[in-house]
């Protein structure tokens, strides 16, 4: 694979299963520094700071800095921030949104806020469903960091911020503006900060309904690992349900460094 500005690389399916690395994760990060191809490692997670993600990395032996990150909390930030500098904004999420919207300059309020951002919330009660989707009826602003209506965890799936974002959505009558895969405004913020083009990206992932969507939607191009929810089985089924096709398929991390050249 030629010309490539850079690599938009997935975390859970792609480097890893939960606290588990997949065979190759740590070699094929080491091989991208030494053949010093920029990448970034780019999450729908909201819920962690950068700081957190590439401590869980480091852990499992992939070695990784903060500033590598790009999480879906941060562009949903500096979204609202490029839009509304120093807007007032009311959080319905965990550490790593509160700190990336501190960070991007807003304003956090518990009382008449220009825009609702909400990401995952384990916290989340009835109260909140209530207030919130009352502030979007009278007029604030609704962005969702990610669309994941489930997530992993030790006592298996559990609701993600896409299942709290569409009961806020019921309540308010108000779809929100999606920043996480596979819409584009993660990737096109995660490029933006490698100083490239779309379409001088790659987009590394395994998963077809988020990664791969959201890669071909921005212009990237793409490459699926089949070391997470895509396989062989399913790919087409998975092509058909997103209409797009990735632009290339590894079945591990090995072939993916071969494609990649490093």
């Amino acid at each position: 694979m030629n010309n490539i500005g850079g690599l938009l690389i997935d975390l859970d399916g792609t480097l890893y299963h939960g606290g588990r690395m997949i065979p190759g994760a740590d070699r094929l990060i080491e091989a991208l520094r030494t053949a010093g191809i920029p990448f970034l490692f780019v999450t729908n997670n909201s819920s962690r700071t950068p700081a957190s993600v590439a401590g869980h990395l480091r852990a499992m032996g992939i070695e990784a800095k903060p500033e590598e990150v790009c999480t879906s909390s941060l562009a949903a930030a500096r979204y609202i921030a490029g839009e509304s500098p120093g807007a007032s904004v009311a959080i319905l999420g965990e550490e790593g949104l509160v700190q990336a919207c501190e960070e991007a300059g807003l304003t956090l309020v518990t009382e008449n806020p220009q825009y609702v951002v909400q990401g995952i919330d384990r916290s989340f009660t009835y109260e909140a469903l209530a207030r919130a989707s009352r502030w979007i009826r009278e007029g604030a602003r609704f962005v969702l960091t990610n669309p994941d209506l489930m997530l992993p965890s030790d006592d298996g799936v559990m609701p993600g911020a896409g299942t709290i974002g569409a009961a806020i959505e019921a309540a308010s009558g108000v779809p929100p503006v999606v920043i996480g895969k596979p819409e584009t405004h993660l990737v096109t913020y995660a490029t933006s900060l490698l100083g490239i083009k779309p379409e001088e990206a790659v987009m590394i992932g395994d998963n077809m309904r988020t990664d791969i969507a959201a890669g071909a939607n921005a212009g990237c191009r793409t490459v699926l690992v089949l070391t997470g929810l895509t396989t062989w089985e399913n790919l087409e089924d998975y092509q058909k349900l997103t209409g797009v096709k990735p632009d290339e398929i590894c079945a591990d991390l090995a072939e993916l460094m071969v494609l990649l050249s490093v």
